[in-house]
């Protein structure tokens, strides 16, 4: 077997490695673009309220967000391709208990169980293709899989609307199994690697309170948009407080953190990662309503609903990498203020979306103005969290960063039903969908603007410098996250990243 740092993209094997690594991302990317186009459809054939399509979301959401940092962890210590392969084996199962879900009980708890596969597979996907190029090739390796993992999304929207349509929602998850069964083939032949420094403890007591906060503090709000009330209601919610402070308590005393709160000693990394939590809740609160507002309030079928949202992911794959390159000469401070308020112009203009509107006349402008924000600042944010801290600290950086939107999605799915007023079966209904869906998309819009200010009055103007521009080798896509090196201890003085750290293949064990 080829040893680990030395493929090319071009060789059989490098080929194998890029396939592999594409086929499972582009999977669980595939996974999220479906779900939401096929909710309403779901909602109507289980018989099931608002809350119950939140948490078909949330429930994998809850568990990635939760679990993402440690299961970057868990490859660095048992190897890279190992935890890639778990995770692929898990999420599959879970995507066949999904689809024989008999109710929407079952659903959530396998949605739950999907997102914990998600966890292992997604960090993984990227540190395949870190670990097994040669440094000159990266770079170019990570572009193909970034361009090609865009395809994904960019088929998310037909394939999914054709198979609510066709054979039914529950095939969005069986079409998982031939995928995943492709990807387990390659991975037979994917060199493994792993940080061989890698030690101490992993941080499972951080990451259950995480985890539990998280699900307290959704359950809390999801509740309280259906209308329940009471002391359960206030107990879970402070319990989700609590949670979370015990986390931070942890995490500052543990000898390996699964959150080193040092990371956020960077005012940089620190604005960034508050503008990513209101950019993405603007993001994951449109995209969870707007398929169900084309659905069930102007009459598409799901395809329609799929398709008409092609021209974000369109936009996105065209201007991302452009973007990306314009952050680098003139700094982020501009893209991530300009970025944002045109994306906030397109919520607006989606706020002229009713019963009965023209799709090139009202859908498609808010649609497309909302995809060239967010074409111009993906792919800056991205790059500016990996050059607000050093070299050494890339990988987590990423990690956290990803977690950030996660949650921000997270969080925005289940407050905004809260915060419109939109609660139980009201959704079904074209008149209370409308009215709910129009104040959405203000409020979204409005979080649009507020990442912006904060953009434009905390962020430093310049070009973009440190981890993006010293190693040249931590490149993340803006829907995923690289290997995350939880376990790797910091650099010694005059150690370098690329040199004395550099992984081993696994025919040099032991040695």
């Amino acid at each position: 077997m080829t040893g680990t740092g030395n493929l090319r993209p071009a060789s059989p094997a490098g080929r194998r490695v890029l396939a592999c690594a594409v086929l499972a991302s582009g999977m669980a990317m595939l996974d999220g673009t479906i779900v939401t186009v096929a909710l309403p459809r779901i909602g109507a054939d289980l018989d099931v309220p608002l809350s119950a399509l939140q948490w078909t979301v949330n429930a994998y959401m809850l568990a990635l967000a939760g679990l993402i940092l440690l299961g970057g962890g868990l490859g660095d210590r048992y190897g890279r391709r190992r935890v890639f392969v778990w995770g692929v084996v898990w999420f599959t199962a879970a995507s066949v208990l999904c689809g024989i879900a008999p109710t929407d009980s079952t659903l959530i708890a396998a949605r739950a169980l999907q997102g914990i596969g998600g966890a292992l597979l997604t960090p993984g996907s990227l540190a395949l293709i870190q670990a097994s190029f040669h440094p000159d090739d990266r770079a170019r390796a990570v572009g193909l899989w970034s361009g090609l993992g865009g395809v994904a999304i960019a088929i998310g929207p037909f394939l999914g609307g054709w198979l609510v349509d066709g054979p039914g929602w529950r095939w969005i998850f069986y079409i998982n199994v031939p995928i995943a069964a492709v990807v387990l083939l390659l991975a037979r032949k994917v060199p493994e690697s792993r940080n061989w420094r890698a030690s101490g403890r992993f941080d499972i007591p951080g990451a259950a309170l995480a985890a539990l906060s998280l699900a307290a503090v959704t359950y809390a709000l999801i509740d309280a948009s259906g209308g329940v009330a009471g002391y359960t209601l206030a107990a879970t919610a402070v319990a989700g407080v609590v949670f979370g402070l015990l986390f931070v308590w942890r995490e500052r005393r543990a000898a390996h953190p699964m959150l080193p709160l040092e990371i956020f000693a960077s005012g940089q990394f620190t604005t960034v990662n508050l503008v990513t939590l209101c950019l993405y809740a603007a993001i994951g609160g449109v995209f969870f309503l707007l398929p169900t507002q084309l659905q069930n309030g102007l009459g598409y079928d799901a395809l329609a609903a799929g398709v008409a949202a092609l021209p974000v992911t369109l936009l996105m794959i065209a201007l991302s990498g452009p973007a990306g390159e314009l952050a680098q000469r003139i700094g982020p401070r501009l893209p991530l203020t300009v970025g944002p308020l045109i994306a906030a112009a397109g919520l607006v203009l989606l706020h002229r979306v009713h019963p009965g509107s023209s799709y090139w006349a009202d859908v498609f402008p808010g649609v497309f103005v909302q995809g060239l924000g967010m074409s111009i600042f993906v792919a800056p944010l991205t790059a500016t969290v990996l050059a607000s801290v050093d070299v050494a600290r890339a990988g987590i950086a990423s990690g956290v960063n990803n977690a950030a939107a996660r949650i921000a999605q997270l969080i925005a799915v289940a407050a905004l039903p809260l915060a419109i007023g939109l609660s139980t079966d009201e959704y079904r209904s074209p008149q209370a969908m409308d009215r709910a869906f129009g104040t959405a998309v203000l409020l979204c819009a409005g979080l649009m603007v507020l990442g912006a200010l904060i953009a434009w009055f905390s962020l430093l103007s310049g070009r973009l410098a440190g981890a993006a521009e010293e190693g040249g080798e931590e490149v993340a896509h803006p829907q995923c996250t690289p290997n995350c090196g939880l376990l790797s201890p910091p650099l010694e003085p005059g150690e370098s990243d690329r040199g004395d750290r550099r992984e081993r293949p696994e025919s040099q064990r032991g040695q």
